[in-house]
């Protein structure tokens, strides 16, 4: 007597599929799905970056390496010594000192001052959607007009800025002829339009923070200022480590504000008559469209290229140094 072992119909798992048999379409399909349609719906970035980004980036690259001139039509090879000449030109690294003096005075102001603003927004108060929303004012409104508004400010015969001086007993100050004061009257534009931004980024951080935290810390005498900090700085860490990063990137490619504070000089891009507010991006532009030295120009941006992305992983790795993670 045999016993049959095989499961009854409808149970148990299917007969294997025959040696040498080809899985179905809808097999084949499910399996073309999982390994492509991820890359079908990440594509778009990269066929918009390639073009507008990679593309533009390499070309830049290219015209650098020649004596590349538009109006004239001159296309000649120069290899390096576009970049041997960048080493050594003095222009070029007074831009570069200016740019760097806007950006400290301007980033490290304006990201201290949003931190402790939206600290306060965090707290309950009466208005608090009003000054939320005011702190978005700045952003809607014209670069153009904010920088004629400060350069009148900023006048020297005229301006509040001196008259304001004059009532503490100060003389006037010549903002556009100084080099320290030029800074620090574009950097106070770039702040005032660029504080808010930050400062509403911290205050959706914060509000992602858990109450618990605040609580027990309370309960434990912590103070405001203790829990600040002690909870709310740390936690903060990769949302600074980014605002620091953008405000970098920003900072030295600054280009709008010291070109509207040049109204009246014989020409914007040199940054007044000693080149005291010049910065690399005016000194790109004046050499490329100004002075038809176009490849020279396309060695300048490389150069600013490169030195974005040091300056950002030097802030980044500072900023993960000061927040006490590895």
């Amino acid at each position: 007597m045999t016993t049959d072992l095989r499961p009854a119909t409808g149970t148990g798992p299917p007969p294997p599929a025959p040696a040498g048999a080809r899985p179905g379409l809808r097999a084949r399909l499910a399996r073309i799905d999982l390994r492509v349609t991820p890359y079908l719906f990440i594509s778009p970035f990269y066929a918009v970056f390639i073009l507008f980004g990679l593309f533009p980036l390499l070309y830049t690259l290219w015209v650098s390496l020649h004596d590349w001139g538009l109006a004239s039509g001159t296309r000649e090879w120069a290899g390096l010594e576009n970049y041997r000449y960048l080493l050594t030109d003095g222009d070029f690294w007074h831009a570069t000192v200016n740019t760097i003096g806007i950006f400290v005075l301007a980033t490290v102001p304006q990201l201290v001052l949003a931190l402790f603003i939206a600290n306060t927004l965090a707290r309950r108060m009466r208005g608090s959607t009003l000054f939320r929303i005011g702190m978005v004012a700045p952003l809607v409104t014209s670069t153009a007009a904010v920088a004629i508004v400060f350069t009148q400010m900023f006048d020297r015969d005229y301006g509040m800025i001196n008259w304001v001086l004059g009532l503490v007993g100060s003389g006037d100050i010549d903002w556009q002829a100084s080099r320290g004061w030029s800074w620090v009257a574009i950097a106070m534009m770039v702040d005032w339009r660029w504080t808010g931004y930050n400062a509403l980024i911290y205050l959706a951080a914060m509000q992602a923070i858990p109450k618990d935290l605040y609580e027990a810390a309370a309960i434990d005498g912590a103070s405001r200022i203790r829990q600040f900090w002690q909870i709310t700085v740390p936690m903060l860490q990769p949302t600074i480590i980014f605002t620091v990063i953008i405000a970098t990137i920003g900072g030295l490619q600054l280009f709008t504000e010291p070109v509207l504070f040049g109204v009246g000089t014989t020409n914007r891009m040199d940054g007044g008559a000693v080149h005291q507010f010049q910065t690399i991006t005016m000194y790109m532009y004046d050499n490329a469209f100004t002075n038809d030295r176009y490849g020279y120009g396309a060695t300048v941006a490389w150069a600013l290229f490169l030195m974005i992305i040091v300056f950002s992983l030097v802030n980044f790795l500072f900023v993960r140094r000061t927040g006490g993670t590895k």
